[in-house]
């Protein structure tokens, strides 16, 4: 597999500054209108390489389990955190991803004294430096993102056990044609999140067919 060592650079260069616990940080599930949100945060070994690492968006499902078993294994410490559906209503994406950032930082046994964020500022008591398409930047975030990504594509996995109809093993909550269909069909579920726009409609949809019907009684 080939070895992006510019992947490494901002890594390295913390560490010739003294830096010792070094945190990448990146969230999944802004996009889709269905199942939660995960963060996840990583803290690799100085002088880490990973063959293949690169941001989860440009691998194979298949790529990103292989790479995912070895970073569980060979990371010195790693956590993710949930944010349920009803707190991405409540809070909104940008507002839940960095409360799980946080929530996953605050975890960590070993000793943190810079993270590197995937676009997103935070306010900790340490150096943060928050990288514009970081996961494409910094083999630690892009290590978070492979680690997000797999978490919750196997609970959206195990979701589809549950609500069989919608899909969810294939889209894992994103909006797609057939997700929309879907939820036209059968209206929402427990899973689709209230404040993204197709799920309001078809509340609303389902809302007005109930009144409908009362008034047809």
């Amino acid at each position: 597999m080939i070895m992006d060592y510019n992947l490494y650079i901002y890594e390295h260069q913390l560490q010739l500054e003294g830096y010792q616990g070094i945190v990448g940080i990146d969230e999944v599930g802004r996009g889709p209108m269905a199942g939660p949100l995960v963060a996840c945060a990583v803290m690799l070994p100085h002088d880490y390489y990973l063959a293949g690492l690169d941001d989860s968006k440009k691998m194979s499902a298949k790529q990103r389990e292989k790479l995912y078993t070895q970073l569980i294994n060979e990371a010195i410490e790693y956590h993710y955190h949930f944010i349920s559906v009803a707190d991405v209503d409540r809070l909104n994406v940008y507002q839940a991803s960095r409360l799980a950032m946080l929530k996953c930082l605050a975890a960590f046994k070993n000793p943190v004294d810079a993270v590197l964020t995937d676009a997103m500022p935070l306010e900790v008591p340490y150096f943060c430096l928050d990288l514009i398409k970081g996961d494409q930047k910094s083999a630690s975030i892009a290590a978070a993102s492979i680690m997000a990504k797999v978490i919750r594509d196997r609970y959206m996995e195990e979701m589809d056990l549950i609500y069989p109809q919608y899909g969810f093993k294939k889209h894992k909550g994103y909006v797609t044609k057939q997700h929309l269909l879907m939820l036209e069909q059968y209206g929402p579920c427990a899973l689709h999140r209230q404040s993204f726009q197709p799920v309001k409609t078809a509340l609303e949809k389902k809302q007005d067919d109930f009144c409908f019907q009362n008034q047809r009684k």
